[in-house]
């Protein structure tokens, strides 16, 4: 089964707060509503420069498609 790269959660009994799940390396789930970030992976120190580089970007490519599916609705 093929994933898609971001997906949206949400939990009822997390009222009011939603999720953004990156199903890819490195994957996450951010906390839309207070930008925690947590990581699903474990790093060692030759993958935190690359965590590093990688992250805001990533980070930033997950609120993008936040704000794009909330739009759609």
């Amino acid at each position: 089964m093929e994933l898609p790269k971001f997906l949206i959660a949400d939990n009822s009994s997390l009222r009011n707060v939603i999720f953004v799940i990156h199903t890819e390396y490195p994957r996450f789930i951010i906390n839309i509503s207070n930008d925690e970030v947590h990581w699903l992976e474990d790093f060692d120190k030759n993958d935190e420069e690359i965590l590093y580089s990688e992250s805001e970007k990533l980070i930033n490519e997950a609120f993008n498609f936040y704000d794009k599916e909330i739009d759609l609705i």
